[in-house]
C-alpha cells in the first residue's frame, strides 16, 4: 500500500529526482534520497507543513532540491529509477535516511548538525539529518 498518493506522473517525477540527486551513490543512495522526499511529503512540521504531494515536495521553494535547476533532472525517467521510486512510495525505509528530512553532499566530513538537527548518518557522498522528536514528532509515526 502506498504511503503517499502518487499517479504515474508523480512516480516518474520522483524517479527523475532521485536519479538526479544521487545516481553517483548507486541504487541504495537513490532510495535514501527517495526516503527524504517521501518523509517531506508526509510530515506536517518545520518547512514541510504545506507539502502534501510529490510535485509540491520536488519543487518546494525555498528549500527544495538543487537538481530541479539542472537539465539532467528533466530527462526521461528510466525504468530502473521508476522501480526505486515505487519502493519508497510503498513505504520502504533505508537507514540512515529512514526518518530524515534533509541531506547534502559535503566536500569533507558530515557536520554533526544541519539546520540544528542531528546527523543520522552518511551513505557514500550524502549526509542525512533527522529531526529531533521535539521539532517534528510526526516523522516517527508517519507509517
Amino acid at each position: 500500500m502506498a504511503v503517499v498518493k502518487a499517479n504515474e506522473s508523480d512516480v516518474k517525477m520522483l524517479a527523475r529526482l532521485i536519479r538526479a540527486e544521487a545516481e553517483g551513490d548507486g541504487k541504495l543512495g537513490m532510495l535514501m534520497v527517495g526516503n527524504v522526499g517521501i518523509n517531506r511529503t508526509r510530515v506536517r512540521c518545520l518547512d514541510f507543513e504545506n507539502i502534501n504531494t510529490i510535485p509540491e515536495m520536488v519543487y518546494q521553494s525555498p528549500g527544495g532540491f538543487e537538481a530541479t535547476q539542472k537539465g539532467y533532472f528533466y530527462q526521461r525517467a528510466r525504468q530502473t529509477d521508476i522501480n526505486l521510486a515505487r519502493k519508497v512510495i510503498q513505504g520502504k525505509r533505508y537507514h540512515p535516511a529512514s526518518y530524515s528530512l534533509w541531506f547534502f553532499a559535503p566536500s569533507g566530513n558530515c557536520p554533526s548538525q544541519w539546520f540544528g538537527e542531528p546527523l543520522a548518518g552518511r551513505y557514500k557522498s550524502h549526509c542525512f539529518y533527522t529531526p529531533s522528536e521535539g521539532s517534528c514528532p510526526g516523522v516517527y509515526s508517519t507509517y
